[in-house]
């Protein structure tokens, strides 16, 4: 029998996780003008804007934002000459960057780090719009099981995991809810 999925965030403690991301994004880019915060569609997104407006109330400026959809740079998207794709893929979004990349210190925003294979994604997304003073990583929970050599800068919270589990994400942007799940592998997955 699988067991129910685990709230590990409600509303309160995702509110305050993004609080402590703020302030520790506050403290580590002294000059607030030069940060640019970019979200990673889907969820990445809407965390940015939340972290835009603890930055604003508390350093007095509002950084610049803008949104990366990763879709055609992500490593699992492939068509076969031209035949259908063999797996479902993702839906395409919009990228938004409308400001100069150049002198900017660039926050990635997503909601779960895994892999890193998002993130990668996002950076070579990130360079086809120029090129920024540095990157830095805000995620809202770091999971582990890392495949590449990604760290983030800002972390919400870590939520080590089995492989065969999975964190989910909710925010009232998208899902009407705020909380964070976690999901357990079903038992197909673990037999």
């Amino acid at each position: 029998m699988v067991s129910p999925e685990k709230v590990l965030l409600d509303s309160e403690g995702l509110a305050r996780t993004l609080s402590r991301i703020a302030h520790e994004l506050i403290e580590a880019n002294p000059d607030h003008s030069r940060v640019a915060l970019v979200g990673i569609q889907t969820r990445g997104v809407p965390l940015a804007h939340r972290l835009r407006r603890l930055v604003e109330e508390r350093a007095g400026v509002a950084p610049v934002l803008g949104a990366v959809d990763i879709t055609f740079y992500r490593d699992d998207v492939q068509v076969r000459g031209g035949d259908a794709p063999r797996h479902a893929q993702p839906v395409v979004r919009s990228t938004a960057l409308d400001f100069p990349l150049e002198g900017k210190t660039v926050v990635l925003v997503d909601d779960v780090l895994y892999t890193g294979r998002t993130i990668r994604a996002a950076i070579e997304a990130l360079f086809d719009y120029g090129r920024p003073e540095r990157i830095q990583l805000a995620v809202l929970v770091d999971r582990g099981h890392r495949e590449l050599p990604i760290r983030p800068d800002y972390v919400g919270k870590n939520f080590p995991t089995h492989r065969e589990e999975r964190i989910q994400v909710q925010l009232v942007e998208v899902d009407e809810v705020d909380k964070v799940l976690l999901i357990p592998a079903s038992e197909e997955e673990t037999s």
